[in-house]
């Protein structure tokens, strides 16, 4: 069987290249390509485009990148035609995955979704695509499956696959073991620096995080970096704070907290069982038409959601500031009633989610279908 698969992110690009490795190992001789990274080309898929070129978030950003947007769609097309695929696998990155949906439902090549858009959020209409378009669709997030029952849309619920990452991380867990020596960081307490992959949501979100080093001298904090970001684009904000590429779980396993720019590296913060403070800020266009379309819920994080409730703070668009930000990092940092809450609230996360096996069930569920 020939697949071609498309994740437009960083996130969307672990979880395929997991999923390319169990369908493999059920069925060697299958065929893929796609767009994405590095983990599903090391997984045996054949990239033709990097995620990093397709990273356009927020409406206005879209708006300004459509000539590209458009080009990569046709583009997209063609290599498809080309490699004439048994099915195509998507990976969430809705606004462009679902066009391609549309056109291969249109030419006979079976789709299936990995990773539903988070169409119940924003944009409810979707899911009328979604129906008409897609084959088969998995999901990750324990209420996704009854938010489509509403619509009469069968979908499975496989778990979620950062489980099974972060359990393949603590069972080689040697570098972070030795994470102090060797980044040369001293013995004070840890703050995790998580600014996002986007280079848009780097120059954004970390000046404001930076600034937190100054009134928590106590502490050291640490920048997780993106290897396919140019190093000068976090130098050119901060040249006093070390700076560490090997991924977030090294880190995190040695964090005390945790500055997260809102994604799925909040969910992660939150099993690895790290105290957290979740931020966001965008475009004001792009902000101003997103709180006019979002309806139906109170957070933008993830753990949030599945719990339904405030397991830690959200400092959204203009509460991102200096002021709030202090404010936070002094709760999750020295309030003992916060942390253990936190913490509470994460276990509780862990027993609803699962006990994992996403990547293994998502690729009998495709395997199957065909």
């Amino acid at each position: 069987m020939k697949y071609f698969i498309i994740a437009g992110e960083a996130s969307g690009d672990i979880h395929a290249g997991n999923l390319i490795t169990e369908m493999k190992h059920l069925a060697p001789d299958d065929q893929f390509q796609g767009w994405g990274g590095d983990r599903m080309e090391d997984a045996g898929c054949q990239i033709l485009k990097h995620y990093k070129e397709l990273a356009f978030m927020g409406f206005w950003e879209v708006f300004t990148n459509l000539p590209t947007i458009l080009r990569n769609f046709k583009t997209c097309i063609s290599q498809i035609e080309k490699f004439k695929p048994d099915a195509v696998i998507l990976v969430d990155y809705p606004g462009f995955n679902l066009r391609i949906a549309k056109y291969a439902h249109q030419h006979n090549i079976k789709v299936y979704y990995y990773i539903s858009p988070q169409v119940w959020a924003w944009k409810n209409g979707r899911v009328k695509n979604i129906k008409k378009y897609v084959d088969k669709m998995l999901v990750i997030l324990p209420f996704e499956k009854a938010f489509y029952q509403q619509y009469d849309y069968k979908v499975h619920y496989v778990g979620n696959p950062l489980l099974d990452e972060i359990k393949t991380f603590r069972s080689d867990s040697e570098t972070a073991i030795n994470f102090r020596a060797i980044h040369g960081l001293d013995e004070r307490p840890i703050v995790a620096i998580l600014p996002g992959s986007r280079k848009q949501e780097i120059k954004t979100m970390l000046p404001t995080m930076v600034k937190m080093r100054e009134h928590f001298p106590d502490y050291q904090f640490v920048i997780s970096a993106v290897k396919w970001q140019p190093r000068k684009l976090y130098t050119d904000i901060t040249n006093n704070i070390p700076l560490v590429d090997v991924g977030i779980y090294p880190l995190l396993m040695n964090a005390n907290a945790a500055i997260v720019t809102s994604g799925t590296v909040s969910l992660e913060t939150s099993l690895m069982n790290v105290p957290q403070i979740v931020c966001y800020k965008g475009n004001p266009i792009s902000y101003f038409i997103a709180r006019r379309l979002v309806k139906g819920i109170s957070y933008i994080s993830l753990s949030n959601l599945i719990l339904d409730k405030q397991i830690f703070n959200e400092l959204i668009q203009y509460d991102f500031n200096e002021k709030r930000l202090t404010e936070e990092l002094t709760r999750i940092l020295h309030d003992p009633n916060v942390i253990h809450n936190m913490k509470s609230d994460y276990q509780q996360l862990r027993k609803i989610l699962g006990d994992g096996g996403a990547s293994e069930k998502a690729a009998r569920e495709f395997l199957l279908s065909l």
